[in-house]
C-alpha cells in the first residue's frame, strides 16, 4: 500500500480501510452457513462509516444496533428494516417507538421492565412488537473482562430462568411476538468451545420454549469472533458453524451472528507521522506522534496490543521505545516497549489491525479534531469521512455564547 501517498493526499492522522478485504470475510462467515437459514447483522458498533454500511447492505447483510442512532444510520445506508436488530440493556420509551414505528426485524429484550415497556409502546402505537430475549448462559468466554457480557456477574440479559418466565408472559400478551432466543457471551474470543457451551444452552431452552408452542424463529448466537492482533489463532469458521448446527439438533430456525470485530479489524489501519523523539533520564525513547488516545484508545482503555510499524528504514537496527501522543494523560500511548528503527519528525508509522472501535470510540478530548477516514476498493482509495476542522467542534456551542 502506498502509504506515503495516502499520507499527502489525506493527511495525518487517517484511518484506512480495505474493503475487498471486509466483503471477503463476509462471504466467507455467511457461506458457512449456506444449508441453513442465515442472517448475518454485522455489528454497527465496531465501526459505524456510512459507506461501510452500505457496501455491506449491498452484500446482504443485516445489522445489530445498540442505538437508535444506529438504526438510523443503517437506513441511510440502504438497510432492510426486516434486516435489523435493536439491541442493548437501555432503550428508552421513546427510541422503541422509534425502531416499532421503523418496522425492524425485533427488539432484543435485556430485563423484564424493559419488556413490559416495550410492550406499553406496542400497546400504545396499536402493533405488536416483535421480540427476542438475551439469555445470559453464564459462561466464562476466557476474554477480557471489559468485553465480557456471558456471565451472571455482568449486566447484560437474563438468567435462563428469568428468561422462561418472559417467554411465558409475552406468548400470552397481545402486544409482545416472542420469534427470537439470543445470546452474546463477549468479544474476541478465540476459544470456541465457550459459544457451543452457550449454543447448546440456549438451544435447550428453545426446545422447551418450541413444547410450549412459543414460536421462536430465530436463533441468534451473538458475535464475538476473535482475530489476530498479534499472536492469537482465530477460531477455525467451519468448525464454529458446525458447533453452532450441531447445538440446534434439527430444530428450523433462523440462525442469527452478529460479527462486528471479526469482518473489520483486521480491515483497517490507523496511519501517523512521528512529531518528535525524546529520550528520558533512564535512557527511556519516546516517539511522539500526531495520532493519540483520542483517536484509537484501545491501548489506554484495554491495553491492547496493536502491532506498530515503520513506513522506512525498515532495514535499520530497532530499539525500544514507547509510541505516544500529544494528550495531555500519561495514558496516552498508542504502544509500548514498540521496536522501531531510528526515525525523525515526518516519518510514517502504521498502527495495524484498527478497524474495529478504533474511529467509533474516537473523542475530541483536548480538543483535538478526529481524523479522516478513507476506503481502499478495487485498487482505488476514496475519502469516506472528511477530516473534522475546529469548527466542527464548537459549532453546536458558539449560537449560545
Amino acid at each position: 500500500m502506498d502509504y506515503s501517498g495516502l499520507a499527502e493526499k489525506y493527511g495525518t492522522p487517517l484511518y484506512v480501510y480495505d474493503f475487498d478485504y471486509i466483503k471477503s470475510r463476509y462471504n466467507a462467515l455467511k457461506s458457512q452457513f449456506a444449508a441453513r437459514k442465515s442472517l448475518v447483522c454485522y455489528a454497527v458498533k465496531a465501526n459505524s462509516n456510512l459507506s461501510l454500511l452500505k457496501m455491506l447492505a449491498n452484500l446482504g447483510a443485516g445489522f445489530d444496533c445498540v442505538s437508535i442512532g444506529e438504526v438510523k444510520r443503517a437506513l441511510i445506508a440502504g438497510a432492510k428494516p426486516y434486516k435489523i436488530i435493536y439491541s442493548g440493556v437501555g432503550k428508552s420509551e421513546e427510541e422503541i417507538a422509534q425502531a416499532l414505528n421503523i418496522g425492524i426485524l425485533m427488539l432484543n429484550l435485556e430485563s423484564s421492565e424493559e419488556m413490559l415497556l416495550a410492550e406499553r409502546v406496542a400497546k400504545s402505537l396499536g402493533k405488536p412488537a416483535k421480540i427476542s430475549i438475551r439469555i445470559n448462559p453464564n459462561i466464562d468466554p476466557k476474554t477480557h473482562p471489559y468485553i465480557s457480557t456471558g456471565l451472571s456477574e455482568n449486566k447484560f440479559g437474563v438468567s435462563v430462568a428469568d428468561a422462561k418466565k418472559m417467554y411465558l408472559y409475552a406468548k400470552k400478551s397481545e402486544f409482545l411476538e416472542p420469534v427470537g432466543a439470543h445470546f452474546h457471551i463477549g468479544s474476541q474470543l478465540t476459544d470456541l468451545s465457550p459459544i457451543v457451551e452457550a449454543a447448546n444452552i440456549v438451544s435447550d431452552v428453545v426446545t422447551e420454549l418450541l413444547a410450549m408452542e412459543i414460536d421462536i424463529k430465530f436463533f441468534d448466537v451473538g458475535g464475538g469472533i476473535g482475530i489476530t492482533y498479534e499472536n492469537e489463532l482465530e477460531p477455525d469458521l467451519y468448525a464454529y458453524a458446525q458447533g453452532i448446527l450441531a447445538a440446534l439438533k434439527g430444530k428450523d430456525l433462523t440462525i442469527v451472528c452478529e460479527p462486528g470485530r471479526f469482518l473489520v479489524g483486521n480491515s483497517g489501519e490507523l496511519l501517523t507521522r512521528v512529531l518528535y523523539q525524546k529520550t528520558g533520564e533512564k535512557g527511556k525513547r519516546f516517539v511522539i506522534t500526531d495520532a493519540a488516545m483520542n483517536d484509537l484508545i484501545r491501548p489506554s482503555l484495554y491495553q491492547a496490543y496493536h502491532e506498530i510499524k515503520a513506513v522506512s528504514n525498515l532495514n535499520d537496527e530497532t530499539q525500544t521505545c514507547d509510541v505516544v501522543g500529544p494528550i495531555c494523560e500519561s495514558g496516552d500511548f498508542l504502544g509500548k516497549n514498540v521496536s522501531l528503527p531510528p526515525l525523525k519528525s515526518g516519518d510514517l508509522l502504521v498502527v495495524k489491525s484498527a478497524g474495529a472501535y478504533g474511529f467509533s470510540m474516537s473523542s475530541n478530548y483536548n480538543s483535538r479534531t478526529r481524523p479522516a477516514e478513507v476506503a481502499i476498493e478495487d485498487g482505488s482509495d476514496r475519502l469516506i469521512r472528511a477530516r473534522e476542522n475546529f469548527d466542527d467542534l464548537i459549532k453546536n456551542e458558539k449560537e449560545y455564547l
